[in-house]
């Protein structure tokens, strides 16, 4: 008897896996955008936490104030990450039950 639980118990561990690969492969594919600075910074980064595009306004660039440029491309950036990961949260959080599982 146990060991058609432990039969079944490993079937849908391996079903929770394929489906964890799959909406990570999904998440791979998706993108969130933020900007800061009004508009000036905006950065896009998929699901999977890759930053993938960097925009800055020409306007943003000025010679005499990089540092408000680098702080307007840090928070585009930080903000565009924490979006990502909720993303990742809402469609990997339902496949783990609620688990905590490091690194997802």
């Amino acid at each position: 008897m146990q060991n058609m639980n432990m039969g079944k118990m490993m079937k849908q561990v391996q079903q929770m896996q394929q489906q964890m690969a799959k909406a990570q492969e999904e998440l791979a594919h998706e993108e969130v955008e933020a900007s800061a600075g009004g508009g000036m910074v905006t950065v896009k980064v998929t699901g999977d936490l890759k930053i993938v595009s960097i925009k800055i306004d020409p306007k943003a660039v000025d010679a005499e104030d990089v540092e408000m440029l680098e702080d307007m491309v840090l928070a585009a950036a930080n903000e565009a990450l924490r979006t990502a990961q909720e993303l990742a949260s809402q469609k990997l959080g339902g496949l783990t039950g609620g688990l905590n599982i490091p690194g997802l």
